[in-house]
C-alpha cells in the first residue's frame, strides 16, 4: 500500500517544511519466522534500501552469547550498530529484557543528531520486558527540537492499558505542546484501542489512519492478519505511507514494516 495523500495536520504548520521519511520494524532478533534463519544481513540491505531518516527498531539483540557463537555471519558489534553502519550516525539502544546469555530492546537511527535519549521500562510485574525509547534529536536548519518514542507494548491487553498511560503521562511531562513528535513500533494492538487512547490524551494521530483511513496488517509478516504496529504523530504532516509486506520483507523478520514520509516545520 503507497498512499500519496495529504494528511490534515495536528497544528497548522507554516512554511518552510523539512520532509524525511521514518521507517519501524520488529526485527526479530534478525532471525525469519520460527527463527529459521540468520537474515540480519539482508535486512541491513532492506532497510538500507528505503531511505529512512530515522529508524524504530523493535526486539533488537544488545548481546547474547549463544547466538554469536552459532552464526559464522554474526556482527562483531551490537545488531543496532550494524544495522546503523555508516548510513545513520546517531543511534540509541534501550535495553527491555536482560536475561543469563544477552538483552534486547528498542533501538532507534537517526542521520539527525540525537541530542538525548532516555529508554522508559514499562513492563508490568515484569512478566515481560517493555520499554519506550524517548529521543530528543536537532532537526537541521530548526531551531525546534524532534521528539520521537520508539514502543513495543505487553500482548496482554490490560497490560497495554496500563503502559499506553504511561506513555501519555510521557508525553504529558517531556514533550512541549508544540513540538513535534512521532510514537512508533509494535504496540500488539490488534484491537486497534491504542489509537482513541493516545488521541485522547496525547493528541497524537494515527499515520495510515490519516492518509487512508486504516491501521494496515502486519502480522504475521508473510500472510498479514493482525494489526500490531504503528505510526503516530503530532504537529507534522503525513505525506505519504508504504506498508512494507511483499519480498523481501516478508521473509525477513515476522512483522511487516512501515513506512512513512513527513513534513514538520523548520
Amino acid at each position: 500500500m503507497d498512499n500519496a495523500i495529504v494528511a490534515p495536520m495536528s497544528k497548522v504548520i507554516q512554511k518552510p517544511l523539512l520532509r524525511f521519511k521514518l521507517l519501524t520494524l520488529n526485527t526479530h532478533k534478525g532471525f525469519s519466522t520460527l527463527n529459521r534463519r540468520f537474515v540480519l544481513h539482508e535486512l541491513r540491505d532492506a532497510v538500507r534500501g528505503i531511505g529512512a531518516d530515522i529508524v524504530f527498531l523493535q526486539e533488537v539483540l544488545g548481546r547474547h552469547e549463544r547466538h554469536s557463537s552459532r552464526h559464522a555471519t554474526w556482527p562483531k558489534s551490537t545488531q543496532y550498530e550494524f544495522l546503523a553502519d555508516s548510513i545513520w550516525s546517531d543511534f540509541a539502544y534501550g535495553r527491555n529484557s536482560v536475561y543469563a546469555r544477552g538483552h534486547h530492546g528498542n533501538a532507534m537511527l537517526s542521520k539527525f543528531s540525537i541530542l538525548r535519549y532516555r529508554n522508559h521500562d514499562v513492563s508490568i510485574r515484569s512478566r515481560e520486558g517493555r520499554g519506550l525509547l524517548h529521543c530528543v534529536m536537532k532537526l537541521p536548519g530548526s531551531v525546534k527540537e524532534l521528539h520521537t518514542i520508539c514502543a513495543h507494548l505487553g500482548l496482554v491487553e490490560s497490560h497495554r492499558r496500563q503502559q499506553l498511560e504511561l506513555m501519555c503521562e510521557l508525553v504529558k511531562t517531556e514533550v512541549p505542546l508544540d513540538a513535534p513528535l512521532f510514537v512508533a513500533g509494535d504496540f500488539n494492538d490488534w484491537r486497534v484501542s491504542a489509537n482513541a487512547t493516545l488521541k485522547r490524551c496525547a493528541g497524537l494521530q494515527e499515520a495510515f489512519i490519516a492518509a487512508d483511513g486504516r491501521v494496515p496488517r502486519t502480522f504475521p509478516a508473510r500472510w498479514p492478519l493482525l494489526r500490531l504496529d504503528r505510526i503516530y504523530f503530532r504537529n507534522a504532516r503525513v505525506v505519504r505511507t508504504e506498508l512494507l509486506s511483499a519480498a523481501p520483507w516478508s521473509h525477513l523478520s515476522d512483522h511487516a514494516a512501515l513506512a512513512a514520509e513527513v513534513e514538520v516545520a523548520e
